[in-house]
């Protein structure tokens, strides 16, 4: 027997007051919506329906043992689906609104889909920065489970052509408020008593988040799944990817960093966070140009740079 998926017309909207209300009305009916953060664009639906969170992997065509990021308007509707520890608090007070998930564990009287979660005991929550998505929790009503708005595995959209690109006839609208400002997903954290685990390098980095707490970071990487980006290949485009290249060979389609001759620069003036910002729109012009293999210059491992080399290995395993 074969299921048919859905086919919609996507619909890309600018953000405002109109196209707000639409999308809360969709997101109540069950439906997702690509929506920005500052991080990337998200594929946003009413976490506390299991419907609703089945049709993101339906649609990203994500595997179900890969948990989802619930992204909450404000620290109260957190602390309704989770147990904050003294340690989860100082990071929560220090870094939300912004670009860091919290895995805490999961309340039992959440209400939360058991599929947000992967039948995990936690929960990785956040309180993005951006108002458009803050505005379209608040305008739903419920902590919406987010992850990037693109076909599982492949590049993370930073724009509403991104989305469209890979999820068009998936969804039916695309909340369009221009290009992310990080352009990196959100760094992911467990905190325990005595250290705080990471996760998933990203914006708030392994220094800031030691300043933060006071306490070591140290790197898990077990091969478990407990949060979003951990699969080994991941972030990917449809050409094979080398990394270190300091000149591009035949074939090649070259992203390069710093001074260098390339077809497209991530950071003339090996600006980190420029580099951050611009990389996976670089590897959407790469995938996209008549170039059958991509390279890409080395990017220092330094301060978000730890994020940016996660972000590249992935892509090229």
């Amino acid at each position: 027997m074969t299921i048919a998926h859905p086919s919609f017309s996507t619909r890309s909207c600018r953000y405002g007051t109109e196209a707000l209300r639409e999308a809360a009305l969709l997101i109540r009916a069950g439906e997702p919506v690509a929506v920005p953060t500052e991080t990337v664009y998200g594929l946003a639906a009413d976490a506390t329906d299991s419907n609703a969170v089945a049709a993101i992997y339906s649609a990203k065509g994500r595997p179900s043992f890969n948990p989802l990021i619930v992204h909450v308007a404000d620290r109260a509707m957190a602390e309704r689906l989770a147990d904050f520890s003294p340690v989860a608090s100082v990071l929560a007070d220090r870094f939300w609104p912004g670009p860091l998930t919290l895995v805490l564990p999961v309340r039992s009287d959440s209400g939360l889909s058991p599929l947000v979660t992967a039948g995990l005991p936690t929960v990785a929550l956040r309180l993005p920065a951006h108002p458009a998505m803050r505005a379209l929790i608040r305008e739903s009503g419920c902590p919406l489970a987010a992850p990037s708005a693109n076909r599982s595995g492949s590049i993370s959209p930073t724009c509403a052509e991104h989305v469209l690109a890979s999820l068009g006839g998936k969804i039916r609208m695309i909340l369009d408020e221009g290009p992310t400002s990080e352009g990196l997903e959100s760094t992911i954290v467990a905190p325990a008593e005595d250290r705080v685990r990471l996760l998933r390098p990203g914006p708030v980095t392994t220094a800031m988040l030691e300043e933060a707490t006071g306490l070591p970071v140290i790197v898990t990487d077990d091969g478990k799944i407990e949060a979003p980006g951990q699969l080994e290949s991941h972030y990917a485009p449809s050409k094979p990817v080398r990394l270190n290249a300091l000149r591009a060979e035949k074939d090649e389609y070259l992203i390069g960093f710093g001074l260098m001759p390339c077809h497209i620069n991530l950071s003339q003036e090996a600006d980190m966070r420029e580099a951050a910002a611009h990389l996976f729109a670089a590897l959407h012009f790469a995938d996209a140009s008549a170039a059958t293999r991509i390279a890409v210059a080395p990017i220092p491992p330094d301060g978000i740079g730890a994020a940016i080399n996660d972000r590249l290995r992935r892509a090229a395993a």
